[in-house]
């Protein structure tokens, strides 16, 4: 399965980004929270963040693997779904305002995310429209 691959590569990524928090609570002796440091904060973060959209992101993309959408659009998806999250990560540990990798990262992301839920919901969609047609077609 190619989703596996991406699955694998980005828990890769939230696992780096996972060892950067451990680090930093372990250097500052930080136990819970954010212990009042700004750079744990943006750690933390970073993290979350993977972890908040990933999940939702490869269930897509496994869904319209096993829907049989061909395999450059699901490598396609599932490159653009490391790289956004990379360059989020990436833009949201060098700075807590606004950053270009921040934003690219975050913007692809969401517009990722609604073009896989517009792909999964014609994949179910899609059979019963053309049932429908055969079913009119054939009456007629």
């Amino acid at each position: 399965m190619i989703t596996l691959l991406y699955a694998g590569l980005c828990t890769l990524l939230v696992l780096t980004l996972a060892g950067r928090v451990m680090a930093r609570r372990l250097s500052h002796k930080i136990g819970i929270g954010d212990g009042g440091d700004h750079e744990m904060v943006k750690r933390v973060r970073a993290h979350a963040n993977a972890v908040e959209y990933l999940p939702l992101a490869l269930l897509l993309l496994g869904g319209m693997e096993l829907n049989g959408y061909p395999n450059a659009v699901i490598h396609g998806f599932g490159a653009t779904l490391l790289v956004s999250r990379v360059l989020h990560a990436w833009g949201l540990s060098r700075s807590s305002s606004a950053s270009p990798g921040r934003f690219v990262g975050i913007l692809f992301t969401l517009l990722l995310m609604v073009a896989m839920s517009l792909f999964a919901i014609a994949g179910f969609v899609s059979p019963y429209l053309a049932s429908d047609v055969e079913a009119q077609e054939y009456e007629g």
